[in-house]
């Protein structure tokens, strides 16, 4: 069998086992009401687990990385003045410029992250409440009596 008619083949097998299907946006049938903080089941994380998150960026890593971040500065800079004279010297520097502007850039986006698990929940609430408030407004409508 040639090249292109057995990946003919095989692309043809392939695309018969491929599976489709469709899930409709709706609780599963063993529901017995809303769920936890009033998300779908297919939010990734519950409000609780995204202030959780948060809790642990503010408290272990931001510090954490602050620490290493010191460790590595003052290491750094010993190293910088034993070798002043030297091109390491010089190179070191170049380092270490580069090092504190990534862990500037670490940091922000630790801060930003924390941030943004703290107002996910508010936002989805808000929307809910909206959207529920468009629903309102239709079920009132004159529609209703027809």
């Amino acid at each position: 069998m040639e090249f292109d008619e057995e990946w003919a083949v095989l692309r043809a097998r392939a695309a018969e086992q491929q599976e489709t299907s469709m899930r409709l946006n709706q609780l599963p049938a063993e529901s017995s009401g809303p769920t936890p903080g009033g998300g779908s089941p297919d939010f990734g994380s519950s409000p609780a687990e995204k202030k959780t998150a948060a809790n642990t960026i503010e408290n272990e890593l931001e510090p954490n990385t602050k620490k290493a971040t010191d460790w590595a500065d003052e290491a750094s800079s010993t190293a910088v003045k034993t070798f002043d004279g030297w091109q390491t010297s010089a190179g070191l520097k170049k380092v270490q410029k580069t090092w504190d502007q990534q862990v500037r850039t670490l940091m922000g986006r630790l801060s930003s992250e924390k941030t943004a698990l703290r107002g996910a929940s508010g936002y989805f609430a808000q929307n809910d409440f909206g959207i529920r408030g468009q629903f309102a407004a239709v079920s009132k409508s004159k529609i209703d009596g027809v």
